[in-house]
């Protein structure tokens, strides 16, 4: 079966063939790093770490670039307001976001550039934008001022998100200023403002702009064509970067270049708390730091994969609790099979003519349905827990890490006690011993109690003829 992907642009799913045949060249709009990340953040990483694994287990060579923005309006003030420079609280916030997306499992992109690094390839297309009459400077060409781009000189504007000039207007993620010919503009470079940070200000380059920094929108236009070349497989980001952020990218790397710049979009979609939008305003914004005092990191990427990428995604504790119940489902069925034995080392190579193999393959070449692949993982659980065969066992796994999960030992992560306490191992230990020394004594009421006790910390006993073993309810 031949991957199909869901293409935003053309808004249909279509057979995938990259430009470069076995390769794939990938885009995403990562962070701009003024605070810890939130769940909104880790349902877009998660989202394409998964499109970057399948492509690597689909056997392409993968080049992903996921960029940081580390200069904007936010973080100039969030800088300023802590009295530190802007480098040292970027540097300090890519420390936590990496931390962070290691503990749920997400893989480091081949290419992270920073946005201050690629300044000067910046300024390059804007004055090629400003040669091909796209761009013009604010307050009649003198120089100090902001450089806009003329969206309505662009003849394929608002085919992304399907907006026509007509509907669109001013506000949203678009501010309205007196140096703009026409309200939907938007800055290519912003001008230096007097009470502004030293470290906030860049050289105009050789056009003389003057001092100032990239607006947003031309800096991942810049970063993606310097890595990747100026035309690419895959560009993806949340469904908010749809418009105006991708809409204005298209403009402005297509109005350069003359030609299309990307074959395919990918959006996740929204995020949603209690079904309701995540908000500070409604008490209901949580950072990944936060789930994480909870719940584990793979529990917390197993719940995010239960959601194909494109659909809304609910955020709850109840659904947290009951993806952790479903990933000791499937952990419970590997340790059926394995026990407290080594797992094999690595993973087999998968054969795809498997009938289970090859369902789980057509679930994620149909745009990476991570539903219906799991939906797959359940069937071999349940086959593990009848036949306890090892090659079955072997497969559920080898499947799973295609997904990033799985890859504990069983024992251990069934033993493992969740964020935020429970009994030690130790503790655990003694009252066992202390159990089989009162069955020793035919003191079998004491020796049920001591279970009872347990099974209320929840600790599951395990009595089998080898003696007894203990998991995590």
């Amino acid at each position: 079966m031949t991957l199909r992907l869901h293409n935003t642009l053309t808004r249909r799913l279509e057979p995938f063939e990259p430009i470069t045949p076995g390769q794939v060249r990938m885009y995403v709009c990562g962070m701009t790093i003024y605070d810890l990340c939130h769940m909104g953040h880790a349902r877009m990483m998660m989202a394409f770490d998964v499109v970057y694994r399948w492509l690597e287990a689909s056997g392409y060579q993968v080049t992903y670039v996921r960029n940081i923005t580390d200069i904007e309006d936010k973080i100039i003030h969030r800088a300023v307001e802590r009295g530190i420079t802007i480098r040292a609280l970027t540097d300090e916030m890519i420390a936590a976001m990496r931390q962070d997306l290691a503990a749920i499992g997400t893989v480091a992109p081949t290419h992270e550039p920073r946005a201050t690094d690629y300044v000067p390839q910046m300024l390059a297309m804007i004055a090629t934008l400003e040669d091909k009459g796209l761009a013009y400077r604010a307050g009649g060409g003198r120089p100090g001022g902001d450089v806009n781009f003329a969206v309505r000189r662009f003849p394929g504007y608002g085919k992304l998100s399907g907006k026509s000039l007509d509907e669109l207007r001013a506000g949203e993620r678009v501010a309205v200023d007196d140096g703009k010919a026409d309200p939907l503009d938007f800055v290519l470079w912003k001008a230096a403002k007097p009470d502004e940070p030293d470290d906030a200000k860049f050289d105009g380059g050789p056009r003389d702009y003057g001092p100032g920094r990239p607006g947003w929108h031309i800096e991942c236009s810049a970063m993606s064509c310097a890595l990747l070349g100026e035309r690419f497989d895959i560009h993806g980001g949340g469904m908010d970067l749809q418009f105006p952020h991708h809409e204005n990218e298209i403009a402005q790397s297509e109005g350069a270049l003359g030609h299309p710049f990307v074959n395919v979009w990918l959006h996740n979609g929204f995020l949603n708390v209690d079904n309701e939008k995540m908000s500070k305003s409604l008490g209901n914004f949580f950072t990944i730091r936060d789930v994480l005092k909870t719940f584990d990191g793979e529990t917390l990427r197993f719940f995010m994969l239960r959601t194909h990428y494109r659909s809304p995604f609910n955020f709850s504790d109840q659904l947290l609790d009951d993806a952790r119940t479903a990933l000791r489902r499937l952990y419970t069925a590997l340790d059926a099979t394995w026990g407290g034995a080594p797992v094999p080392a690595g993973n087999i190579a998968i054969d795809w003519s498997l009938p289970q193999a090859a369902a789980f393959k057509a679930a994620m070449d149909e745009d990476f349905n991570t539903p219906g692949a799991l939906a797959v993982l359940f069937e071999l659980a349940n086959e593990c827990n009848r036949s306890r065969s090892p090659d079955t066992a072997a497969l559920l796994r080898a499947l799973a890490a295609t997904l990033g999960v799985l890859q504990q030992p069983p024992r251990s992560f069934l033993q493992a006690p969740q964020p935020g306490g429970g009994l030690d191992e130790a503790s655990i230990e003694r009252l066992i011993a202390e159990r089989a020394a009162a069955k020793a004594a035919k003191n079998f009421a004491g020796a049920d109690r001591i279970r009872k006790d347990l099974a209320a910390q929840g600790i599951e006993l395990k009595d089998s003829a080898a003696g007894t073993t203990w998991v995590r309810a």
